[in-house]
Order: C-alpha cells, then sequence, then structure tokens
C-alpha cells in the first residue's frame, strides 16, 4: 500500500513539473528584457499587440499542439503508455495556455468561442485522465480496449482543437482587414496590407480564410 502511494505521489510529481515548466515558460517569453521596458509593457502592450501579432501567437501555439497530437499518436501505436500519458499532460497545459494568452490579447470574444475552449479543455482534461488510468494497469486485453476510447477521445480533442483556431484566425484576419478598410493613413494601411500578404506565405489553409473574407467584402 505504502509502495502504491509513493509511485501516484511520484507520478504526480512529474506531471507537475511538465505542467509546470510549460507555464513557466510561457510566462518567461512573454517578460520585457529591461527594467525600462517592464515599465512600459503596460501602456504598450494593447497598442501594439495588433492582429498580425495575435496570429503569429495562435500559428506558433497551434504548431506546438497539433506536432504533439501527432507524437502522442505514434507512441500510442508502440503501446508507450508512461510517454502517452505525459505527452498527454503537456497537450493539456499547451491547450490552457493558447487560450489564457489569446483571451488576454484578443480585442472582444464571443459565445461560440467560449463554447469550443470549454470543450476542447473539457476533452484535454478526459484525456488525461484516462490515459493516466491506462498507465496503472497491465491486463493486456484491458489496454487495448482502453487504446480505443483514448483514440476516439484524440479525434474528439483535434476536431475541437482544428474548429476553436479556425474561429480565432478568422476573427483576426476580419480584424485585419477591417484596419485596411478603416485606416486614413497610407503609411498604416501599406503596413496591415503587408502584414496580410506575409500570412498568405504561411500555407493555403490561411490563403482560404484570407480569399474567403475577401469575397465576402467585393
Amino acid at each position: 500500500m505504502h509502495l502504491i502511494q509513493v509511485d501516484s505521489v511520484q507520478r504526480w510529481m512529474e506531471d507537475l513539473k511538465l505542467m509546470t515548466d510549460c507555464e513557466c515558460m510561457c510566462i518567461l517569453q512573454s517578460k520585457p528584457i529591461s527594467i525600462e521596458e517592464d515599465a512600459q509593457s503596460e501602456c504598450s502592450l494593447t497598442s501594439q499587440h495588433g492582429a498580425c501579432d495575435n496570429l503569429q501567437l495562435l500559428l506558433k501555439r497551434a504548431w506546438i499542439i497539433s506536432t504533439e497530437l501527432t507524437r502522442i499518436v505514434q507512441k500510442l501505436e508502440k503501446n508507450r503508455w508512461q510517454r502517452v500519458h505525459s505527452m498527454t499532460v503537456r497537450v493539456n497545459c499547451h491547450v490552457r495556455s493558447m487560450i489564457t494568452e489569446y483571451n488576454t490579447f484578443t480585442r472582444n470574444s464571443w459565445e461560440e468561442m467560449h463554447q469550443f475552449e470549454k470543450m476542447l479543455v473539457e476533452k484535454c482534461s478526459e484525456l488525461t485522465t484516462v490515459t493516466e488510468r491506462c498507465i496503472q494497469i497491465e491486463d493486456e486485453q484491458i489496454l487495448k480496449s482502453m487504446k480505443s476510447c483514448i483514440n476516439d477521445a484524440l479525434t474528439t480533442v483535434a476536431q475541437y482543437f482544428g474548429q476553436l483556431i479556425e474561429l480565432a484566425l478568422t476573427h483576426e484576419i476580419k480584424n485585419l482587414v477591417r484596419e485596411i478598410d478603416s485606416s486614413d493613413n497610407l503609411y498604416s494601411a501599406e503596413s496591415a496590407t503587408s502584414n496580410l500578404f506575409s500570412l498568405t506565405q504561411e500555407g493555403s489553409h490561411l490563403c482560404r480564410i484570407i480569399a474567403k473574407l475577401a469575397i465576402k467584402n467585393l
């Protein structure tokens, strides 16, 4: 009984390290280097953090989470249960950090976005719980049946995540297009147009969103 308790505590400590490492990196990356910058950060944050910055942050987080989800599937196929669980904890943390980060910088939010955020967080938590159970089980037949459940949960997480990113990207690109339309200053219009053009270099998915919004504005 004592050994079981020690194992549980040790496993919790390992999971906690993964979660706090991710959160600490997120916080440290957002901190300015100098004291002067720190003093100015409060007043400059909202003015400097435009739609293009939000998009770049979203794209970076989306790439990290997508990569982690792919690696989880690979480890699951090899029955690497400990790795599956630790990576699931990491994805859970990245998802929560992404949502917190985005809600900090976005100009406004809406009900549909909150619904997807809630569904994604709940499904990630469920996935973490299931994978934690797996590392405590040795029966191959039970693990085989649980693998199917994990695959289903991963599919749902990927679906919710994709829909959430689609909504957020569309929202931020709309803000960038609105910035171009409403600009009464040539420099601002050129800057926003340049930012929009640079996004077309990020892949076909963003090109499709931009094209769809451009057609609507015609």
